[in-house]
């Protein structure tokens, strides 16, 4: 995805250090700073490790209409309503526009300086405004945090989210009928011995047992732990029968 994170007057190299950690997340790579109050990418890199390939395609820039100049869609962020008609969009409606854009040419996220924002003539450059919703009583995000919002909305409009989680290490097949049966007789078994029952109903407790075993389905592996666990309690009673002691609930 063609896509530019530009950061205008940023004041905080801790801040781009948490920009450029981001890129990086979301996998994406470019970064252009315009006056930069500091920048050390030696530094930067000590705060957001690994980062080397992100820092080594920074570039820096003394006007911001050259660092947009290549720019086909430019998108700009303010916590604050502005008077002026600024075709503003909360972050998940511009990701869709963004995703689409960037099929055309560069498209660049433009974020204001971390205590003032964009002035009004960066704004004029804008294609677009983007507002993040916030608590309105404390408006105002990091300037990393606003980022990493954004590049997420981003990574969900490309697709992102139907790349499947990575498979456990050790898959079991699912538990038979069969082993789950032997499951219930020594859950059943284990709670005679500590005198579970009393003045329960056994057939409504083990009916509840089979309920909640049901609901999440075990797999083997899980179903054979569940039994050692039933057969250890069973076993521990019936050693201490033999010492003469008696489970009393």
């Amino acid at each position: 995805m063609s896509v530019v994170v530009v950061l205008h007057e940023p004041q905080d190299l801790v801040n781009i250090a948490h920009v450029v950690r981001a890129l990086k997340n979301f996998g994406f790579r470019d970064l252009r700073l315009v006056n930069p109050r500091e920048y050390d990418a030696y530094r930067v890199e000590g705060i957001a490790h690994q980062t080397q390939d992100v820092l080594a395609r920074v570039a820096r820039y003394d006007r911001l209409e050259r660092a947009l100049a290549d720019c086909v869609h430019v998108v700009g962020f303010t916590a604050r309503e502005r008077s002026a008609k600024r075709n503003p969009q909360r972050p998940r409606q511009a990701a869709a526009e963004i995703v689409a854009q960037a099929e055309a040419g560069l498209v660049a996220l433009l974020f204001g300086r971390e205590d003032k924002g964009l002035p009004n003539d960066a704004l004029d450059l804008c294609h677009r405004v983007v507002t993040i919703p916030t608590n309105p009583a404390y408006a105002s995000l990091q300037l990393g945090h606003a980022v990493v919002l954004m590049l997420y909305e981003l990574a969900l409009a490309r697709g992102d989210d139907a790349r499947p989680f990575k498979a456990p290490r050790r898959e079991a097949p699912p538990a038979a009928t069969e082993e789950l049966e032997r499951l219930f007789a020594d859950v059943e078994a284990a709670l005679r011995v500590i005198k579970f029952f009393k003045t329960r109903q056994v057939e409504g407790v083990m009916r509840t047992v089979r309920e909640i075993i049901h609901r999440t389905p075990l797999d083997q592996r899980e179903a054979k732990l569940l039994r050692a666990m039933a057969i250890e309690v069973v076993k521990y009673g019936e050693r201490l029968a033999r010492s003469g002691i008696h489970v009393d609930r």
